[in-house]
């Protein structure tokens, strides 16, 4: 491993951390550091190979880490200061770990002997990582570094995708040592066994109907090409779980529907299923429990089998089933044509913004959906478009769009990236926005500008409350002020307008489609 020093500038612990990063293929570092964290900047100054990009707020360094490790496959590495920086990013890392995404953190810490001292900024990181990481370390000296580092890849790439968080003390980072690790190499994915293999094809011959439910690689389009063969030969139904990390769909490949949010909708669709099969996917619940409703949408007396669990190789078990099932390759299989919606004019609503998307949006292109109340109709109206990529909302915190489109248009330079945002949730991590005009990313963010948190009014009475009046009104709206997303994005350095009718949308986002770099749509509905 090589760097780019100078003769003065010893090899310390934060110069074998960045050897071992790079060495593992982690090469952008998403960072808001502080001055623990000097050091391992001082490191990153050293090593030009790895792109280090600035976030104003910590929901937005993990956050669009997750987005990069979507469309990379690989992690990137956060750059997070001490216990009350990584406090701030922990919301969109619990996104991140529905995910599924591979992320490898560094926390910068208090140097060791500094620790007995009980400075401002002391806290319990540990404590604070364990929750929404699947490994932690505390690394204890600069001797250990690129172990740990090496260690943290590993398992940050360890299927299906896992988050690391190493805990570096200033005095690790710059103390001397030597230089860094070779990668350490990942397990791959787990065989899926021969038994579960066994029973899910028992199940399917059984002929009752029978839902395979994917997420995860399984919906990839090779993997959904095998799912379409298996229920296409059998009648199983296909379905993705109600919230994925990415699906591929569009034109050309197998088109899968996802469970609904709405309760009603999810009982809805599982009214007549007998057995529900496993493929990565957990078992489909209410996300929230309301009065007197179930907290399961299947029926009374379905059978939940598991054919894969999430750390298995999900197209290699759909490719098992669909050998013990006997499927071949032969037929017409069903795969979606390119057809795009109409656009609708007059008002401006969240069908006519939906159908304008779906009417113009570019082969390719990265959707990436925050848009909760106002994007309900959204998947349905983009899946005949050319091929495409969703990434949605996993863990149900929210704040998550504007990052994640950052990081998607990090990892996918020559793709399009449109952002679905909804209003309220987008103030949560607006300051992406000046890091998309600071990389030069190309994304074209879409606000659904309700002037509310609409999905909190439709929450409000589903659990029974009633109507909202004054008191809870002045809960969910966003008026007195109204937010000027056009001035906002404007003043981080993003191009915008303001558009407020069907026609005028669908003209401002096929110019903006058109050009690179980031441009805001405030859609005022």
């Amino acid at each position: 491993m090589t760097r780019a020093t100078s003769e003065h500038a010893p090899y310390a612990g934060a110069d074998a951390l960045c050897d071992t990063l790079l060495a593992g293929g982690v090469e952008v570092c998403f960072a808001n550091p502080g001055t623990s964290e000097m050091h391992f900047v001082a490191a990153l100054d050293r090593q030009p190979r790895m792109r280090c990009i600035l976030g104003l707020f910590e929901g937005v360094v993990t956050g669009a880490a997750d987005g990069y490790a979507r469309m990379a496959d690989k992690p990137a590495v956060t750059l997070l200061h001490c216990g009350p920086g990584l406090a701030n990013g922990l919301a969109n890392l619990h996104n991140a770990r529905r995910a599924r995404s591979p992320i490898v953190n560094v926390v910068g810490d208090h140097a060791i002997h500094h620790r007995a001292y009980d400075a401002p900024l002391t806290s319990d990181v540990e404590g604070l990582a364990r929750p929404m990481s699947h490994w932690v370390r505390s690394t204890a000296s600069a001797a250990t570094v690129a172990q740990d580092a090496a260690e943290a890849i590993r398992t940050a790439r360890t299927a299906p995708g896992k988050i690391a968080t190493l805990i570096l003390p200033a005095d690790a980072a710059w103390s001397e040592t030597s230089p860094g690790l070779p990668p350490l190499p990942a397990p791959p994915p787990a065989e899926v066994s021969a038994a579960m293999v066994a029973d899910a094809a028992a199940a399917i011959r059984s002929g009752r109907r029978t839902v395979l439910l994917l997420t995860g690689r399984a919906l990839r389009a090779p993997a959904l090409a095998t799912a379409e063969r298996i229920g296409r030969a059998t009648g199983v139904r296909l379905l993705a779980q109600q919230s994925n990390g990415r699906i591929e769909r569009g034109a050309g490949r197998v088109p899968v529907e996802r469970v609904p949010y709405p309760l009603d909708g999810a009982i809805a669709i599982f009214r007549d299923v007998e057995q529900v099969i496993l493929v990565g996917a957990a078992a489909p619940v209410a996300f929230f429990a309301y009065p007197g409703r179930p907290s399961s949408p299947l029926p009374d007396g379905c059978r939940i089998l598991t054919l894969a669990e999430p750390e298995d190789d999900l197209p290699g078990a759909l490719d098992a089933l669909a050998d013990a099932l006997g499927v071949g390759s032969g037929g017409q299989p069903l795969i979606q044509r390119l057809e795009r919606p109409a656009m609708i004019d007059g008002a401006l609503t969240p069908d006519s913004i939906a159908a304008a998307v779906g009417a113009l949006m570019p082969e390719g292109a990265i959707l990436c959906d925050e848009a909760l109340t106002s994007g309900r109709r959204l998947f349905e109206l983009t899946r005949g478009a050319p091929p495409h990529d969703v990434l949605a909302l996993t863990g149900g915190s929210i704040g998550i769009g504007l990052p994640l489109a950052t990081g998607a248009a990090v990892a996918c330079p020559d793709r399009k990236v449109i952002a679905l945002q909804a209003d309220g949730s987008g103030m949560y991590t607006a300051q992406a926005l000046w890091t998309q005009a600071r990389e030069g990313l190309d994304v074209v963010t879409i606000i659904f500008a309700n002037r509310s948190y609409a999905i909190l009014r439709n929450e409000y009475r589903s659990v029974g409350a009633g109507e909202p009046g004054r008191n809870a009104d002045r809960l969910f709206d966003l008026v007195e002020p109204v937010i000027d997303w056009t001035g906002l994005a404007r003043s981080m350095g993003v191009e915008a307008a303001r558009v407020e009718d069907a026609r005028t949308f669908a003209d401002r986002l096929s110019a903006a489609l058109r050009r690179k770099g980031p441009f805001l749509i405030e859609a005022v509905m």
